[in-house]
């Protein structure tokens, strides 16, 4: 049904998670190698089959992706060639450009401070970016974009979205929070980490204190982060802070291992 579906003028939100899935066929959150070269073959043989020729940004696509046996795309790259006329993705995109915007908004939306973002936030979110773009949209639409979106990002199931699933909104090049997955610790480790550059021990950090933090992280993990980006590191985790108090909780979602 996902191939069929390339040959559509639209491509409704949940066909599109569908096309996701067919060609993710790992579930790694990527369509790479063998999965990439099968979709650009199949997206050809459909639009010619449709009578459809390939946009621009698909021709584009093809020819930065066809010959690379070794390209990797994430879901935004795909939902910026599939012609999905109610693309909240794109939305999405359009409003928050950058980690620390994304920060921000998570702050805004995760009302409870549960380090989640849980059905009835996600679609208080949903609504204002729509109302922000100006689409038109009721209801029954708002509940699928909810739903669709928990179905894409939600990995483990447990119908909520953590700071790092839901990250995947973001374009890679903006996304630091993929570099940081893998150099989450353990809860003790990242307890005695906090306490021990938590240097006044008044139970958060400030901008000086994460930023030693950083560059310690950054000497450790080189092959992971680079040290010329500490910066973007430490304003995108600040947005997180509470008037410049980042409290254990908020680094958490950065640093700390889910070990549940």
């Amino acid at each position: 049904m996902a191939k069929a579906y390339l040959q559509g003028v639209e491509i409704s939100a949940t066909q599109f998670l569908d096309i996701w899935h067919h060609y993710d066929n790992d579930g790694n959150g990527y369509i790479e190698g063998k999965e990439l070269q099968n979709f650009i073959k199949e997206l050809q043989q459909a639009r010619k089959q449709a009578g459809l020729e390939l946009t621009e940004a698909m021709k584009v696509f093809v020819e930065k992706y066809g010959q690379n046996a070794d390209a990797q795309i994430g879901m935004v790259e795909l939902v910026q060639i599939l012609p999905t006329d109610e693309n909240f993705l794109l939305f999405f995109r359009q409003q928050l450009k950058s980690c620390a915007e994304f920060m921000q908004a998570w702050r805004r939306y995760d009302a409870d401070h549960s380090g989640y973002i849980e059905a009835d936030e996600l679609k208080s979110f949903l609504r204002d970016l729509l109302q922000k773009a100006k689409k038109s949209y009721d209801d029954k639409k708002l509940e699928e974009y909810t739903q669709t979106t928990l179905k894409m990002f939600d990995s483990n199931n447990d119908g909520k979205l953590c700071l790092a699933e839901m990250a995947r909104l973001l374009p890679d090049q903006e996304n630091f929070l993929l570099k940081f997955q893998n150099v989450k610790m353990p809860a003790k480790e990242f307890n005695n980490i906090f306490e021990l550059y938590d240097q006044d021990g008044n139970g958060y950090m400030d901008e000086n204190e994460l930023d030693a933090l950083l560059k310690d992280l950054c000497e450790k993990n080189q092959k992971v982060l680079d040290i010329n980006n500490i910066a973007t590191y430490k304003n995108a985790i600040m947005a997180l802070s509470d008037g410049g108090k980042l409290y254990r909780t908020e680094l958490a979602l950065v640093l700390c291992a889910d070990e549940n």
